[in-house]
């Protein structure tokens, strides 16, 4: 993947996963009812926030070359 696909990947799940997890937290959007349910979703979106920060990462450091 080229240096600026990395940046805009990262970028993207970043704020995607971001909005997510704002809109979730009032809303009561992917309200299963169940604590696996909220671990799960939890994982889910640190698990895409995490990614978002690697590719950042990626993406910077191919610029420094």
């Amino acid at each position: 993947m080229n240096k600026w696909g990395e940046i805009l990947t990262g970028l993207s799940l970043l704020v995607i996963s971001i909005i997510v997890w704002y809109i979730s937290l009032g809303t009561g959007f992917w309200d299963f009812g169940t604590p696996a349910w909220e671990f799960l979703k939890g994982g889910i979106i640190w698990g895409v926030i995490i990614l978002g920060i690697l590719f950042l990462v990626l993406g910077i450091s191919d610029l420094k070359n």
